[in-house]
């Protein structure tokens, strides 16, 4: 059986490269002509019931031609790319690549086409999804619903290209959509031109590596009363610009416009000359626990990654929030990540989020022993959870005897899906969410 699939991933890949070179290669016009040939060889040995074999010679050699054509672009060029820092996932974005021109001659007609590195997968991950796609397979059931390839990590549009006089540089802008979370790399800028028939490209193509992180796609939440209040923390949090409630002093630092004249220094600002204010700490604040389930089989499915795409939602709303965000989930290593009130900036769990991985290899309850240790300094748990069965439902159930408030969010496949039970939650069910992939947005605009 590894053999049989082994033969059909290379038979995979062999055929990808070849409809990339394809793309690549062949102009709109070009597709057409490939299209009607192939067509003729299959029709054209009946020669006594159609005439097709007579254009199947004048096709190939149009073909043929364009190709010796396209032999003869010789140009010499200089690419510089421009990339922002982050994009986000299913949300287009445009930047700039600076082509110079290198040759004696004015260069017209072209086209740039930016490349991505190689996205086909190992044997090895190639397999589990293939295998995670089997599991999935109902037998006797005919399923009309594709899946996409969920190694497909982005779309870049072809740019037209201005004409460039002999050492003289343009702008191109190029529009790309993103469709993976995570860091796309790009590889390298090709510059195309097609042969006079417009059938084939000639291609000069030039090495430029570069990466850009493409975050989670976010929803916009409505304004809801998260689980949680006010509770003391040992030794506080040190605010650079708050002042805290517990009037624990700190250290001293310049005065700010704002500060109230009660808390300046005064033996100090006679010492420095200038005005000199106390700092505090915090000690009583509201800190929410965001638990991300990463357990699933289906590590590239669209169940987990909308799981993601709803945590990295909820870190964007509590942004502008008075409190404390602890992102708690379970990759190659358990991994607790604060934010808020001067620890760091959402922009940085973002990023976390942008590389997490589902978690094969280790069972649900390393998830729960990595909360129970943490359970102490939170008021309040959002639970973002892949499935709705006993080991999870059990792990809400503790949170629950620890008189914890809780908010549960299931994500479940698309289609018709049975009413969950409510179990730990029996007593407060309007806490326990699910998320249909498809109409997540439609599911996050019912929280309250």
């Amino acid at each position: 059986m590894t053999l049989l699939f082994r033969l059909v991933y290379w038979l995979n890949r062999i055929s990808s490269w070849l409809q990339h070179w394809v793309q690549r290669r062949f102009t709109t016009a070009g597709l057409l002509v490939l299209a009607a040939l192939g067509f003729s060889v299959l029709i054209g040995p009946d020669t006594d019931n159609n005439v097709a074999y007579q254009g199947l010679t004048v096709l190939f050699f149009l073909l043929l031609l364009a190709v010796v054509f396209s032999w003869f672009f010789g140009g010499r060029f200089a690419v510089v790319r421009n990339l922002p820092h982050f994009g986000t996932a299913g949300a287009p974005f445009t930047y700039t690549l600076r082509l110079e021109n290198l040759t004696r001659k004015t260069q017209a007609g072209l086209v740039l086409l930016d490349n991505l590195a190689d996205p086909r997968p190992g044997f090895r991950d190639w397999l589990a999804v293939q295998r995670a796609d089997q599991r999935q397979l109902r037998s006797f059931r005919i399923s009309t619903r594709r899946r996409g390839n969920p190694f497909r990590l982005a779309t870049v549009n072809q740019a037209p290209i201005p004409t460039v006089p002999p050492g003289q540089s343009v702008d191109v802008p190029v529009e790309m959509t993103p469709l993976r979370r995570g860091i796309l790399r790009l590889s390298s800028a090709t510059v195309a031109r097609a042969d006079p028939l417009g059938l084939f490209r000639g291609c000069v193509n030039v090495p430029l590596p570069q990466s850009v992180l493409i975050l989670p796609r976010r929803y916009p939440l409505p304004p809801i009363a998260l689980p949680g209040t006010m509770k003391y923390q040992q030794g506080g949090v040190a605010q650079a610009a708050h002042v805290g409630q517990s009037e624990e002093f700190v250290s001293l630092r310049d005065y700010r416009h704002g500060d109230p004249l009660r808390h300046i220094h005064w033996r100090s600002w006679a010492r420095v000359g200038q005005p000199v204010v106390k700092e505090f700490e915090d000690e009583f604040f509201v800190r929410h626990a965001l638990i991300l389930d990463t357990f699933t089989e289906y590590p590239h499915g669209d169940v987990f990654e909308e799981a993601v795409s709803v945590a990295a939602s909820f870190a964007c709303a509590l942004q502008n929030q008075e409190s404390l965000l602890d992102l708690l989930f379970v990759g190659p290593n358990s991994f607790c990540f604060t934010a808020g009130r001067g620890l760091a900036h959402t922009d940085q769990m973002l990023e976390i989020l942008a590389g997490v991985r589902a978690c094969q290899d280790k069972p649900f309850s390393t998830l729960e022993h990595l909360v129970v240790d943490h359970i102490a300094r939170v008021t309040g748990c959002i639970c973002v959870l892949l499935a709705w069965d006993e080991p999870r439902q059990s792990f809400v159930r503790k949170l629950k005897e620890l008189g914890l408030p809780v908010m549960v969010l299931v994500l479940t496949a698309p289609g018709p899906a049975p009413k969950l039970d409510p179990g730990p939650l029996r007593d407060e069910p309007e806490r326990l969410f699910v998320l249909e992939v498809g109409k997540v947005q439609e599911g996050l605009a019912k929280l309250q």
